[in-house]
């Protein structure tokens, strides 16, 4: 696809389009250089494929397993990078920070078929670049309203008592809670009366290596008189997502760009629907790359000072993985 723009002109048509009322698709990378904006109606299905809403009822051929080998970082470089975000962490520049990593995989199929494949209610496909399969809204904005659903917190489903033991989890409850007041705060500056919800409630995942618990939580405010109508400006005050980043966000997100020794590139970046009323986001998530060496998972987890640092590694991997129910 060659219809990648620059990050401000990107801005200006989420703004133009919105205020017209033209339904439009939109991506931004999570450095906020580049994207694309496209009314619904230009969409070529040779470049892109979308799905926004409830998981997508999969054909039988389509819901055929997908196996990834994965050759992720060894655990001592994965070690390293960790210990150097303890480091920030004891000098008090962050209390949470979500560290990612790539992992080469070899799929046995393409992106279009990941795609086709996967039954998540936040799915994108971009020809030759990149295919995301999210599990995690961003924000929703509808009749002056605007909704953000913030997931951290990932815990095998193992038997009837996960649910709880993820809410009371010493390190992943606390992580959640800082998650929730970051976007809290975030949502303040462009929305009043800003209140939480919904708190910690999970979501069943289905995987082929076993389902998964994911923790959210739901925030609300109305939005300010300033932002309705330039939607461009309300989306560049709130990203990078902070689910993604950390707390604080930008002195994080400077620890992020020493440590992880990578480009995210649209891994962590947002995507969204707008449907000439209701604008739907995701977080991209759940993400594979095509690069010139072959296929990247991109995943990772946030770190706090009560972490374990073979159990981020072991969640690390566990979210490379193609959901297919």
């Amino acid at each position: 696809m060659n219809g990648f723009l620059d990050y401000p002109i990107v801005l200006r048509e989420m703004t133009r389009l919105h205020r017209e009322g033209i339904p439009f698709l939109f991506a931004v990378n999570y450095d906020k250089t580049e994207g694309f904006c496209l009314p619904t109606h230009q969409i070529s299905p040779e470049q892109i494929l979308y799905h926004i809403g409830p998981n997508p009822v999969l054909s039988t051929d389509d819901r055929a397993p997908i196996d990834l080998a994965a050759h992720p970082i060894p655990y001592p470089d994965y070690h390293s990078k960790y210990l150097r975000v303890q480091e920030h962490i004891r000098q008090g520049n962050t209390y949470l920070c979500n560290l990612t990593q790539p992992t080469p995989i070899i799929a046995h199929a393409d992106l279009k078929k990941i795609y086709k494949t996967s039954a998540a209610p936040y799915k994108l496909w971009v020809r030759d670049r990149f295919v995301v399969f999210s599990p995690e809204p961003f924000i929703r904005l509808s009749t002056g309203v605007i909704s953000s659903f913030p997931m951290k917190g990932t815990a095998r489903a193992d038997d009837e008592g996960s649910e709880a033991a993820l809410r009371e989890d010493h390190k992943e409850s606390p992580e959640h809670n800082t998650i929730v007041d970051l976007l809290r705060n975030d949502l303040s500056i462009v929305a009043k009366n800003v209140h939480v919800k919904r708190l910690k409630y999970c979501e069943r995942i289905k995987t082929m290596r076993g389902d998964l618990l994911q923790m959210s939580s739901e925030i609300s405010g109305n939005i300010r008189a300033e932002y309705a109508n330039d939607l461009g400006s309300l989306f560049d005050r709130l990203l990078p997502a902070g689910s993604v980043t950390g707390a604080p966000k930008l002195k994080t997100v400077n620890i992020l760009s020493e440590i992880e020794g990578y480009q995210r590139n649209y891994y962590t970046g947002v995507f969204g629907l707008f449907d000439g009323a209701t604008l739907t986001s995701a977080v991209m998530i759940r993400f594979i790359e095509q690069t010139e060496t072959g296929l990247v998972y991109k995943s990772g987890g946030g770190i706090t000072a009560l972490s374990d640092p073979e159990k981020e590694y072991q969640e690390l991997l566990q979210k490379i993985y193609v959901p297919v129910f």
